[in-house]
């Protein structure tokens, strides 16, 4: 008995198996009981109880000879019975609607010398004759339709809270999966961190162990490539020193300039490389301190302001303090200009900040060529660029956009992209008046 308790208990396919089976039982049961009271109904109808064949003879006297009709009347009432009384010159009946064609009945059996027991319809009926009256005491017509109307829908709602109670039980049973379903989701938006809660000793509990271990071993490879990728960027640091050094030493030429921007775009691409895998970092630290963010935005802006195309800077006169990282927020800002210059075809670019309720909300929207609709969902990934050629005037690495996304993320804050191709693109960066976690949010 334990063992198979412990089956059960380990066995997925088994609990599944006995909902069925309770599930077949039940509508099996349920039809059988059905039938039999249908069943029983009949037989109640054909069967004349015993009480009316014992006390037949004073019924007949209560109604008496000629026979007195409202007594008849009262008695078929009293007893339920309908009551027939007959002679060649009357015809009465307790039931108007003549349910039985008496006439056509056929003797059975004798009750006593003028009382006989007929046939109809398989069903039974009495028959006295007395004083020159024909006496038939019959049941009265009992709505067959209505008790096995009765005896249907009772055995559907039994039927219906089977089902439900299969449906309870399947659900339960099945839970885990929408959790796995859940932590699945995170897993694949890059919360590697999330791991999915179990109890269960069956084969759900089974796949939850496994995609657990998945996702701690997606971590371990994650978090080795961000230590080896952080530390080769790191070594790259001093020999890139040494190249700009000895590249002071040489004669002023077109092949010396061409040196330095390559030099200078290799340290960009460390700089951005090392300053994702810190954002990247579940427990990278904000350095933030309060900041005028319309007086911010419009310093950053002003630093573009000689692109042809002209930028239009639009801010509310009212200025709110935000604590931000200044460094990043200003990079932010950055990378969001330098990417709708590149791509903005010398046309305006528009800077917008307005407050919505506690947060502020940055926007920066060009006209330029646009975004294809199936790049926008990776286009704030790593390395990913829309134009797959790389050269420099199409712009950088794939790290601009990646690197915002991060540092909104960082801020508690989100960056839409709306774009398509031809017709521009609008982003949008939402940030809270503190960062998560933060000393001055935790002070306020």
């Amino acid at each position: 008995m334990i063992t198979l308790v412990q089956q059960v208990k380990k066995s997925l396919f088994f609990r599944l198996l006995l909902i069925f089976g309770f599930t077949v039982v039940s509508f099996f049961l349920i039809i059988s009981l059905s039938l039999r009271a249908i069943n029983q109904t009949e037989i109640t109808i054909e069967t004349i109880p015993d009480f009316y064949m014992r006390n037949v003879e004073s019924i007949i006297e209560d109604i008496g000879t000629p026979p007195n009709l409202s007594n008849a009347m009262r008695l078929a009432e009293e007893l339920d019975w309908t009551i027939n009384i007959r002679n060649p010159i009357m015809r009465w009946s307790s039931d108007p609607d003549y349910r039985l064609d008496v006439d056509n009945s056929t003797f059975s059996r004798n009750l006593t010398t003028d009382a006989e027991v007929r046939n109809i319809n398989n069903e039974d009926i009495i028959r006295v004759n007395r004083g020159g009256y024909d006496f038939y005491l019959y049941q009265r017509s009992l709505d067959e339709n209505r008790i096995n109307f009765f005896v249907v829908y009772v055995g559907s709602a039994l039927a219906v809270i089977v089902l439900f109670l299969n449906y309870f039980m399947v659900n339960n049973l099945l839970a885990p999966l929408r959790m796995l379903r859940r932590g699945a989701e995170r897993i694949q938006k890059g919360d590697l961190g999330y791991r999915v809660e179990s109890n269960r000793q069956d084969e759900l509990g089974e796949l939850t162990e496994s995609i657990n271990l998945m996702a701690d071993s997606l971590q371990s490879m994650l978090e080795a490539k961000r230590q080896l990728l952080m530390a080769i960027s790191h070594e790259l640091r001093t020999p890139i020193t040494k190249a700009k050094l000895r590249l002071e030493f040489m004669s002023e030429s077109e092949e010396k300039d061409q040196l330095r921007e390559d030099i200078d775009e290799i340290d960009l691409l460390i700089s951005d490389l090392l300053e994702a895998e810190r954002l990247n970092n579940e427990h990278a630290a904000l350095v933030d301190e309060p900041v005028f963010i319309s007086e911010f935005v419009q310093g950053v802006s002003e630093q573009f302001l000689d692109y042809e195309g002209g930028i239009n800077i639009e801010r509310p006169e009212e200025d709110r303090e935000f604590y931000l990282d200044r460094l990043r927020f200003r990079l932010l800002i950055t990378n969001l200009l330098n990417n709708a210059i590149r791509h903005g075809e010398s046309n305006p670019i528009t800077v917008r900040l307005e407050y919505r309720e506690d947060r502020a909300v940055l926007e920066v929207i060009d006209q330029g060529e646009g975004i294809p609709e199936e790049h926008l969902g990776q286009i704030t990934e790593p390395f990913y660029r829309a134009d797959s050629s790389r050269q420099r005037n199409t712009g950088g690495f794939g790290l601009g956009l990646y690197l915002c996304r991060l540092i909104a993320q960082a801020h508690g804050g989100e960056l839409m992209i709306r774009s398509k191709s031809g017709g521009g693109t609008h982003i949008t960066v939402n940030l809270p008046s503190h960062p998560p976690d933060s000393k001055s949010a935790s002070a306020v």
